[in-house]
């Protein structure tokens, strides 16, 4: 009766270490395959990768459970496989596979981990052991789910919300171009940072009413495709250079940039500055001086790494956690198309990029020094701003021109362009630039 009751404890106790054993060499092994610099830093191969080391660690439960205790957990040899078969699929299959698993992952996973979780508690011994299972069914449960939620909600918003423009190849990747109204000079748009077409609901409007408007998406924002290389300042202007021009939309055009859009902007005039008629620059991110720095020099690819692991949390759903209190003042199709757009995979992983390129766009963008007597209104928003090295900067992008103008609207960064009332400030900064170009007369104060 002793040696019962002593076999049993230390069954349990084997029983836990086998589990907690095997729950860190899946975790363990995830981490160090998306740390190893010889794993390339795209979704797929991280994605796959991980799947394939937490295949291991079922894997292990399963065998070691056989071999060293007397309680075997031979159930944990499917999700062993599931996961196996899921992470092959993702580092081998082409895109067409990749949009079957998006359909096919989640209901299997729910449904698996349902049954693990009888099997745990018919067949786990300890209350230890199963509580160290527990959390994790609880995770994949919750991606399950959020899989699921986000393959089919991605689906209907691209019923719903249909592209309104053209997709044009600018050289291995496709651009969304949007252009409305009639006129020239045309102007351009230009979203700022993490920003895609659609933020402009209030201005590209207004503005088409004078003339011919244009607005469009960076790679991977909106319903433009993801880049393969750097999207700096420098290339983003190639970008665009080559859309207008492939979409024979005739130039010169008038440039207005938001926030970062402000520095893409001027990094267009630096490169084509006979395709520049005029520019306004909406609380325009600063310019930094100096040399450029080119773009990825890191052999390990940290932003890269961050920007894959982003895009996977975002077919999990975690990129519609902040849509209910985003983009609330634009007009509601607006509005509804930007929480769209934002969610994607595409769009957290070139916002991921996009800002860890910043100081080069910045430095990039300072090879404009002159726009020579050309139009130029730089518009400050005033509002819950009172740094003085803000303000002294955008005084400094005022004098890029000798036909220029420096004005102040009592907004916030965000609402200048977000909210219908400030928006206004914006599209009549727009218009007086056009205006200036049409009449060839200088800028007059208001």
């Amino acid at each position: 009766m002793q040696q019962s009751e002593s076999v049993q404890p230390t069954a349990k106790r084997r029983i836990g270490l086998i589990v907690a054993a095997s729950l860190a060499a899946g975790l363990v092994l995830a981490v160090a395959l998306v740390a190893i610099p010889l794993i390339p830093a795209t979704e797929n191969v991280l994605t796959g990768a991980i799947l394939l080391a937490w295949a291991l660690g079922w894997a292990l439960l399963a065998v070691l459970s056989v071999r060293f205790s007397d309680q075997p957990q031979r159930w944990a040899a499917a999700p062993a496989t599931f996961m196996a078969l899921v992470g092959l699929g993702i580092l081998a299959g082409s895109a067409g596979v990749h949009r079957v698993l998006s359909w096919v992952w989640p209901p299997a996973l729910f449904v698996l981990v349902t049954w693990m979780f009888l099997r745990v508690r018919r067949q786990m011994p300890g209350r230890g052991a199963r509580w160290l299972l527990y959390p994790v069914l609880a995770v994949l449960l919750v991606a399950a789910v959020g899989g699921g939620y986000e393959t089919v909600r991605e689906s209907l918003d691209a019923r719903a919300y249909p592209m309104p423009g053209q997709l044009i190849d600018v050289g291995g990747h496709r651009l969304h171009l949007h252009c409305t109204g009639s006129g020239s000079p045309t102007v351009v748009l230009e979203p700022g940072g993490g920003a895609s077409s659609s933020d402009f609901g209030w201005i590209a409007p207004a503005v088409a009413r004078d003339t011919t408007v244009c607005v469009y998406d960076r790679a991977g924002r909106g319903w433009s495709d993801p880049a393969d290389g750097p999207e700096d300042g420098a290339h983003i202007a190639a970008d665009l250079h080559t859309l207008l021009q492939r979409a024979h939309i005739p130039g010169p055009y008038v440039l207005a940039g938001h926030s970062f859009g402000g520095l893409y902007v001027q990094s267009f005039a630096a490169q084509f500055p006979d395709q520049v008629a005029g520019m306004v620059l909406l609380d325009s991110t600063a310019p930094k001086p100096g040399p450029a720095q080119p773009t990825n020099t890191d052999p390990y690819n940290v932003i890269g790494r961050v920007a894959a692991l982003s895009a996977a949390a975002a077919h999990l759903g975690a990129g519609r956690l902040l849509n209910p209190i985003s983009y609330t003042t634009l007009p509601p199709r607006s509005r509804d198309e930007a929480r769209a757009n934002s969610s994607t995979a595409s769009h957290l992983a070139s916002f991921v990029e996009e800002y860890a390129v910043a100081n080069t766009s910045m430095q990039q963008a300072s090879a404009l020094t002159n726009l020579h007597g050309k139009p130029l209104i730089v518009l400050t928003a005033d509002e819950e701003n009172t740094d003085e090295q803000w303000q002294s900067k955008q005084d400094h992008m005022a004098t890029l021109s000798t036909n220029s103008l420096h004005r102040h609207a009592n907004a916030t960064h965000e609402s200048l362009i977000e909210e219908e009332a400030d928006a206004a400030a914006a599209s009549t900064a727009i218009h007086d630039v056009v205006v200036s170009v049409r009449t060839s007369q200088p800028l007059a104060s208001r």
